[in-house]
């Protein structure tokens, strides 16, 4: 399987990674890519970057080094209502938002019951385009509910390799992979792979990603980044323009 774009990754920005965009873009152009989103952390994140610095993005280069460009961020999830730590007129304004659960940042109860509430709610939002890294057992989830929901509302679901490494600090990952993964292919639901990486050696790099696919038999038609253009379709955002 060939993947065209990464579409989740960190610089310094984000407080804990270690390369600046353009090493980020150069590596990407090294490893054959077309495309890499840039998704530094959201504010509620300790340690990373001011509310200014997503502002501001309209003045970043969309293409570097032959790369496309898709400069966003990785939003928190903070409660079950769904509710993620940058306005809608501040998101309508990047390219791409993926909408994740991180323990410093999530307030709510994380019950199943709750948990799949807060991911539901916050799929509604027409401008959280992925659910990153839904294989955490920390925040366990109704993987049916899950696929069901992100079908009906267009938002893609996250393949992390970085979860994924047996050395990784989420739980239960692979397992809880392989049920999401069931489940996708069930609704139809498609998926991005995505590095979540904080150093540019890591982009592109699938390995465990690729494992799970094939142990599932994951139809390569579900996976939103095979191609750039195939992407940049089935972003919410990108269909809400059209």
């Amino acid at each position: 399987m060939n993947i065209e774009i990464d579409t989740h990754s960190h610089t310094l920005a984000s407080g804990h990674a270690y390369n600046t965009i353009r090493e980020m873009a150069s590596m990407a152009a090294d490893k054959g890519l077309k495309g890499l989103a840039i998704t530094d952390h959201a504010v509620q994140m300790p340690g990373t970057c001011h509310i200014y610095y997503f502002q501001n993005m309209r003045i970043v280069p969309r293409r570097m080094y032959g790369i496309e460009l898709l400069m966003g961020t990785e939003l928190n999830i903070v409660n079950e209502a769904g509710e993620v730590d940058l306005s809608q007129e501040l998101l309508s304004e990047l390219d791409i938002a993926i909408a994740s659960m991180h323990l410093p940042c999530y307030k709510g109860e994380r019950s199943k019951e709750m948990i799949t509430q807060a991911y539901t709610n916050v799929m509604k939002n027409e401008y959280v385009d992925i659910i990153g890294h839904p294989d955490d057992g920390r925040f366990p989830v109704d993987f049916e509910v899950l696929a069901r929901e992100a079908k009906r509302t267009g938002t893609l679901l996250e393949v992390n390799n970085s979860s994924l490494r047996p050395e990784g600090f989420r739980m239960n990952t692979m397992e809880n992979c392989r049920s999401m993964l069931a489940e996708c292919k069930k609704y139809g639901t498609m998926v991005v792979l995505g590095t979540d990486s904080h150093i540019d050696v890591d982009i592109a790099e699938y390995p465990y990603a690729y494992q799970i696919l094939e142990e599932v038999d994951f139809p390569e038609e579900l996976v939103a980044n095979t191609s750039l253009e195939k992407l940049k379709t089935s972003l919410k955002r990108m269909r809400k323009t059209k």
